[in-house]
């Protein structure tokens, strides 16, 4: 079964100096079909105008996976990570007993385009930690792994049954990925338009997926897809 989550249907949220649509409820947004899916709780596709930004303020038992689409993102923690997240780049912080940050947006000239995920993890109070991954020379036309329980090949471990794919797609490429059984997915088009086992999801748009044993993505325009592959 794959149900169809538009873009113009998402939660949106326009504070001038932050234009951000949130997939899933999230602060005064509340919808309660979409109040997360699986251990998957925020998708929120974020625009953070030039030389404005999140300002300190905490976080626990949350993991937390940014990924910049364009622009710049400056990050600092209370573990004593600070630098800039550039586009390509993805940012894991694992909250766990508790992480106090900030997001801030040090360009003057250029809006910062990014995705901020959050996934519910399976144990309370760990430690905080932190990682980064560049994707940015991530081969096209492959299903690359992000994060995964284990932390496999070469993939960040999170505290989560949770392996998050990106594919970098060329128009008229093509990838497939397998559900094991009682597996579930999300897919979230970042950019451009692919069509999913024959339904078409342009940027923006998303799906949950569940009892289905294969997915198949080929892009109709050069394109970036994240697909969660959950339990």
């Amino acid at each position: 079964m794959i149900t169809i989550r538009k873009a113009n249907e998402r939660g949106h949220a326009e504070h001038g100096w932050l234009d951000s649509y949130h997939s899933f409820s999230f602060a005064d947004y509340y919808d309660p079909q979409w109040t997360g899916f699986r251990s998957l709780r925020v998708i929120n596709d974020d625009l953070v105008m030039p030389g404005m930004g999140f300002g300190n303020h905490p976080h626990r038992d949350m993991e937390i996976i940014t990924y910049v689409l364009s622009g710049q993102l400056q990050h600092k923690d209370s573990m004593g990570n600070g630098r800039i997240i550039r586009p390509g780049e993805l940012q894991y912080m694992s909250a766990g007993s508790g992480v106090q940050h900030s997001e801030f947006n040090p360009s003057q000239a250029e809006a910062a385009h990014f995705l901020q995920i959050w996934i519910t993890p399976d144990a309370k109070g760990v430690k905080p930690r932190y990682a980064e991954k560049s994707l940015r020379d991530a081969p096209a036309g492959k299903l690359n792994l992000v994060t995964s329980k284990t932390g496999r090949d070469g993939s960040i471990a999170i505290h989560q049954d949770a392996d998050l794919w990106l594919a970098k797609l060329d128009a008229g490429q093509q990838v497939a990925h397998s559900l094991a059984n009682n597996r579930n997915a999300w897919v979230h088009v970042a950019e451009g338009e692919v069509v999913l086992n024959g339904k078409t999801l342009a940027g923006g748009d998303a799906a949950a997926i569940s009892s289905e044993a294969k997915l198949e993505l080929s892009a109709n325009k050069p394109s970036q897809v994240l697909l969660f592959d959950l339990n």
